[in-house]
């Protein structure tokens, strides 16, 4: 997550829980939507538009569920149609969180102390951890998708999903110190109690309607160890960390849900 993107400030003085300028700032800085954004207010807001992050994993939810059904009314098979989906999701976020957790696997498992581990993850170039991160849990996520599709669920465990991957990534910015004085998190700020609790509000709820309580437990267990390693090797969270998190939570929340399937 090292590329600039629009819209967004650490500069939080415009007050006020809510906007109606939160979801366009959210979706102009976590997916590649064409969401007209009045920057002005979007940088004024800075994290404090952060409790609309769940609400951004609904409308990419939506996308993904909606591509589905009509990649399998056109008749695509089932296997086909997940990785089209997963290119869909990659797509519409700008690979984003990809590059999260592969700058993060570089990062806090390439280096010997914070300093090294930090100036990896800022590296534009991917090592042998970055690969086998994105390898292996591309292929976890197809095959998951793969039998989310074939079961005709996928409606609101897309929705779902999307929702409560997003969340977690509110809740590091809330606990956890940015670890580094400069990058995207850190121009972004960091969100109130009050916005990481609306956004963990609206996780929760949409979560349960959509994919009941174990999903959202492995979501909340997947937050909170990707928040003690984040703490244990670098002191704190980065923009790569939020990313990763956002992909780690998915994955445990997708193979809950299809353990619960089976």
């Amino acid at each position: 997550m090292k590329r600039a993107r629009r819209g967004i400030s650490l500069d939080n003085r415009d007050a006020g829980l809510i906007t109606i300028h939160d979801l366009p700032a959210a979706l102009g800085l976590l997916t590649r939507l064409p969401v007209p954004v009045n920057t002005d207010r979007a940088m004024a807001r800075g994290a404090a538009a952060a409790w609309a992050y769940p609400l951004v994993g609904l409308v990419v939810g939506v996308i993904c569920a909606a591509s589905v059904a009509l990649l399998l009314a056109a008749g695509l098979p089932s296997g086909i149609v997940a990785a089209l989906v997963l290119a869909v999701s990659v797509i519409l976020t700008g690979a984003m969180h990809e590059d999260g957790l592969a700058d993060s696997a570089d990062g806090l498992w390439g280096g010997w102390d914070r300093t090294r581990r930090l100036a990896i993850m800022k590296d534009s170039h991917i090592g042998v951890y970055g690969v086998i991160a994105l390898a292996l849990t591309l292929m976890i996520r197809w095959l998951v998708l793969l039998a989310v599709v074939a079961t005709g669920s996928y409606w609101p465990v897309l929705i779902g999903l999307g929702v409560v991957s997003r969340t977690g990534m509110v809740v590091l910015m809330a606990t956890l110190p940015n670890a580094r004085a400069d990058g995207l998190s850190q121009h972004v700020g960091r969100p109130a109690a009050a916005t990481a609790w609306l956004a963990v509000a609206l996780g929760a709820v949409i979560g349960l309607i959509c994919i009941g309580v174990g999903p959202i437990l492995a979501a909340v267990g997947a937050t909170l160890l990707c928040g003690m390693v984040a703490r244990s090797k670098i002191g704190g969270q980065t923009g790569d960390i939020l990313g990763a998190t956002q992909q780690i939570t998915e994955i445990a929340v997708l193979l809950v849900i299809v353990a619960v399937m089976g």
